[in-house]
């Protein structure tokens, strides 16, 4: 919308809609909807309580069906509930009760919450959202960027290119294998993404089951909780406070912001090679670079990506600095810093989009990346001097700043100096073979 005053909900909604289902504060209600039902339905199959004998089919088809049919319409019910309450966990509560009040369950309204604090249905409804969209949105586009990167790195694998060290021309490299490297280092964050844990809780107010046991001391509520959880799709956590310490949320955002700023340092790399002519960008028809001058064609996916990757990681790192910390068994700062979540993957999912759009239009510009090489020939000062010390030459090292350093080198007065040179035919073969375009090393053999 054109008032909305995030640019995810105006300018970007289209590009990261699809963080709706799990992020919306629609998509935290139905979760937690999800574990209120979830956990009245596990007391009356696995708690053995007297007072809440076990549902018969149909009325657990009409309990699942509360879930299938709950849409933003319900959703908005629940928020006028919440109104009056000014509690949003208490309002999911009173909703079910009134589905309920029409039915054949309508004797059990009271094992609805049973002995929880709200915690124990928060922690596992952003559990959930978490897992979710960690399986289905972030984690897929993650793979479709270094997916990307490392098809690049297959693409130009043998391609020589002038490296640059402190910004100055250094030893050759090819354009693959520096791809390769951003590939790998996404690589290896996404597969810890992959591997995380996402633990829940479900333990009453201070994490002892205090009140359960106070209602049914002969529950084996340990075992009853821990089943519950791991049947949601969730590790399960015993020792926590009234709140789960959210050291594993503390993890992913970890993890997701270091894949951000490897993400972050190619968006610049590229950035600066497109700057260098390395790479052209195609030409989209319509598209303007400019608003005055008609020849550009600027990188702005690139700068967009980085931009927003800057936006997620400050939000991100105060997520995983702020999160592990509550004050003594539990404050309340959780949990509007977590209503924030959805913000911090948006931005991502926003660079991630925008990344991949910058490297579908780069176009490789040979001219240039064989003219730099070319205009390089000091370059070989390198090799020259690492055979001279091996065929024990003294003084190799100044012999060749001498003859390069602060000078002009062209191809004729390199090959005039390695001929002059007393050392095996051999290694001086090799040496005069060499150009700055085929000194690259194993960088083609990655």
């Amino acid at each position: 919308m054109i008032t909305s005053l995030s640019p995810l909900d105006g300018r970007y909604k289209s590009k990261v809609d699809e963080l709706i289902p799990y992020f919306s504060e629609y998509a935290l209600i139905k979760y937690r909807l999800i574990v209120e039902l979830s956990f009245f339905m596990t007391l009356s199959a696995e708690s053995g309580i007297p007072e809440l004998p076990g549902f018969t089919d149909k009325e657990l088809k009409l309990l699942e069906d509360i879930i299938k049919n709950f849409d933003e319409k319900e959703a908005e019910k629940v928020k006028a509930i919440e109104k009056k309450t000014n509690h949003d966990v208490k309002a999911v509560e009173y909703y079910i009760k009134e589905k309920l009040e029409k039915t054949s369950l309508k004797k059990h309204p009271e094992f609805v919450h049973f002995a929880c604090t709200s915690e124990d249905i928060n922690n596992l409804a952003y559990g959930l959202m978490l897992k979710g969209a960690g399986e289905h949105v972030i984690l897929p586009r993650m793979k479709e960027v270094v997916k990307a990167v490392k098809g690049l790195a297959r693409k130009w694998r043998k391609v020589p290119l002038l490296s640059m060290t402190h910004g100055q021309p250094a030893t050759p490299t090819t354009v693959g294998k520096e791809f390769l490297v951003f590939a790998s280092g996404l690589e290896r964050q996404m597969n810890l993404l992959k591997k995380q844990d996402i633990m829940g809780k479900l333990n009453g107010a201070s994490g002892n089951f205090n009140a359960h046991i106070a209602a049914y001391p002969k529950v084996n509520w340990l075992n009853l909780s821990k089943k519950f959880v791991q049947n949601l799709g969730l590790a399960y956590n015993p020792y926590t406070t009234q709140i789960e310490p959210h050291d594993y949320q503390s993890e992913i955002y970890d993890t997701v912001a270091r894949f951000n700023t490897v993400l972050l340092d190619l968006d610049r790399d590229m950035w600066m090679y497109i700057s260098r002519g390395i790479f052209r960008q195609k030409v989209i028809a319509g598209e303007v670079g400019s608003s005055t001058m008609p020849h550009k064609v600027n990188p702005i996916d690139f700068e967009n990506s980085e931009g927003n990757l800057g936006m997620a990681n400050a939000m991100l790192r105060h997520l995983s600095e702020k999160l592990p910390l509550s004050r003594m068994q539990r404050d309340l700062t959780d949990s509007t810093v977590q209503r924030n979540i959805g913000v911090c993957f948006g931005y991502s999912l926003l660079a991630y989009k925008s990344t991949l759009k910058g490297l579908s239009k780069l176009e490789l510009n040979t001219k240039v990346i064989h003219d730099e090489l070319d205009r390089n020939w000091a370059l070989l000062a390198e090799p020259i001097q690492t055979v001279m010390r091996k065929n024990g030459v003294p003084n190799a090292y100044e012999k060749l700043k001498e003859l390069t350093r602060g000078k002009e080198v062209t191809k004729e007065g390199v090959r005039t100096f390695i001929k002059s040179l007393k050392l095996p035919e051999d290694d001086k073969k090799r040496l005069l073979k060499l150009t700055p375009a085929t000194y690259i090393g194993m960088a083609d053999k990655f």
